[in-house]
């Protein structure tokens, strides 16, 4: 047999078998969205570098138009995305703030959000200061206590929006409590969660009540503080159709190469995500007995207040730490520039341990007054725990404190 026909055989009796969709999340990790090229039965899909596509005549293609509305690649993450969450649909977009206003975008002027106290700077920040100008109004309550949304609601009231566990401080929300809650007042309320500390290696909200969760992906999805992202998943029909017409319409989508990186990072999730988890509780652990330390904020410790919530609703308790350490912010100073090991610098959910300021990195767009409100002191202190050795993590930590 000519080599000629031998690869035309091969080709048309090729098998390309999907992953289980009832895999473990592990084994999703690993396959998900990475079923090997059918063109090629390349193991790593190609990476998909075009902006257009060749159509055979005005509207006649291959179901790709252009790279803003569908790119191949792009596709490959949200089918991954959409399967680690359990969800019916995925959507990526360019960063965690674009898959944010998506989501808010979705609302009318006049509609009211409450959201959760404590949550990231950067959404305080699209909140109050770009989409309040839009005519949305917003609303912040302690989300440790499910009640509190209940006592909050208003007539206009249309999403509830929560971090769990929450950044900087490690909230964890009652999820079972407060969509059961939140149902019965009220069946046209969003529920939004940010799982981005938590990843959906350890918590998946859909299955817990939400309507919607939205990551970073620039974070543990990506994992080597390498790509910015977002993304959104959801099992609501409807509400995926009108944020799919405002991805393209907005346009504000990863590029393929950004996608490819996402997906490599999610390969290793799992992995990671104990790894972190691991360094995180020894670390907590060592600041929690430390004399220089007032108060460690962890989930994984039986003094954090939402220490039970997290048993119920979580198999695991993630990779972040915050602290406040005995003294000022002339304290905190010190601490930053006595570290060796731990890099200071914002973002978290890389390999690497990282620590931040939240007082005047991420949370400087939050008002004093509301930081105060927050429990955001100005000698507060979080920590990305990374993947290395948690000795090594804890002898640093030692170190830095020891020179305060």
């Amino acid at each position: 047999m000519k080599s000629e026909e031998r690869r035309a055989k091969s080709k048309n009796s090729r098998i390309i078998k999907p992953y289980a969709p009832n895999s473990s999340l592990s084994t999703l990790c690993v396959h998900a969205g990475s079923e090997p090229d059918p063109l090629t039965g390349a193991v790593m899909p190609p990476v998909y570098m075009t902006s257009t596509y060749a159509q055979q005549s005005p509207g006649v293609h291959k179901g790709y138009e252009y790279s803003r509305t569908q790119n191949p690649t792009r596709e490959r993450l949200e089918r991954a995305l959409a399967a680690l969450e359990g969800a019916r649909h995925g959507l990526a977009f360019a960063s965690g703030l674009a898959a944010e206003d998506a989501i808010l975008r979705l609302l009318k002027p006049g509609d009211h959000v409450l959201c959760g106290r404590d949550l990231y700077g950067g959404t305080y920040r699209l909140m109050k200061r770009v989409w309040e100008r839009y005519g949305l109004n917003f609303d912040f309550v302690d989300a440790s206590n499910a009640r509190n949304f209940v006592g909050a609601l208003k007539t206009r009231t249309r999403m509830i929006w929560i971090e769990s566990p929450s950044n900087p401080l490690l909230s964890v929300a009652d999820f079972g409590l407060l969509t059961v809650l939140l149902k019965k007042r009220r069946s046209d309320l969003l529920v939004v969660v940010d799982n981005t500390f938590a990843t959906p290696i350890f918590q998946q909200p859909l299955s817990l009540g939400a309507d919607l969760v939205i990551h970073s992906t620039t974070k543990y999805i990506g994992g080597h503080s390498d790509v910015i992202g977002g993304a959104v998943m959801t099992n609501r029909d409807e509400t995926a159709q009108g944020l799919r017409f405002l991805q393209n319409a907005a346009g504000a989508v990863p590029g393929p190469m950004d996608c490819f990186l996402t997906m490599r990072g999610i390969k290793t999730l799992a992995l990671r995500m104990k790894a972190h988890e691991t360094g995180a509780g020894k670390v907590a652990r060592y600041l929690s007995e430390h004399y220089k330390v007032e108060r460690v904020y962890y989930p994984g410790l039986n003094s954090h207040p939402g220490h039970e919530n997290a048993g119920r609703q979580m198999t695991g308790f993630g990779g972040m730490v915050s602290f406040d350490i005995r003294g000022d912010g002339g304290t905190a100073t010190e601490f930053f520039s006595a570290l060796r090991l731990f890099t200071v610098g914002e973002s978290l959910g890389g390999v690497e341990s990282l620590a931040c300021y939240p007082w005047i990195m991420t949370h400087a767009a939050i008002p004093e007054e509301e930081r105060l409100r927050s429990g955001i002191k100005d000698t507060l202190i979080r920590l990305s725990v990374g993947i290395e050795n948690p000795k090594d993590l804890i002898n640093d930590l030692s170190l830095a404190l020891e020179q305060v």
